[in-house]
């Protein structure tokens, strides 16, 4: 532990006392405020979460509305809602990825790709299932 000018303890660690992984995921670049690395570790599993309801309202539409939805139109509804959560997974890992290489190199943040994404698929399957229910599909 090292005291820097305002009397605050720092931790300083060596380089090589990172894991294998995180020298191999980052290999350059500083160790950035570690509240900014939980902060985005938090929006991770934000997404993440956000991607966990996609599937299981992909299963939910399986399992529970065959009463409301022709077969053919419910696994289709099905397998998109699950697509659109397995993009979310893999957004939000490859997101993650790129926030901490942006803040390890103090580089401007990149622009979140995954937003328009969620927006986009959102009013698809909304306008989707107002065709169901006003009987057009």
């Amino acid at each position: 532990m090292v005291f820097d000018h305002s009397g605050y303890p720092r931790y300083v660690t060596p380089d090589d006392s990172r894991s294998r992984i995180a020298r191999r995921m980052f290999p350059d670049g500083e160790d950035p405020d570690p509240r900014f690395t939980l902060a985005n570790e938090r929006t991770f599993l934000s997404w993440i979460r956000t991607a966990l309801a996609f599937i299981g309202g992909g299963i939910a539409v399986e399992a529970f509305t065959s009463a409301i939805f022709t077969s053919g139109l419910r696994a289709t509804l099905s397998i998109v809602l699950m697509t659109i959560g397995f993009i979310l997974a893999a957004g939000a890992a490859f997101r993650w990825h790129r926030i901490e290489s942006a803040m390890r190199h103090k580089t401007s943040l990149p622009l979140p790709l995954i937003i328009p994404i969620v927006s986009l698929a959102s009013a698809l399957g909304a306008g989707l299932l107002v065709l169901v229910f006003a009987g057009v599909l």
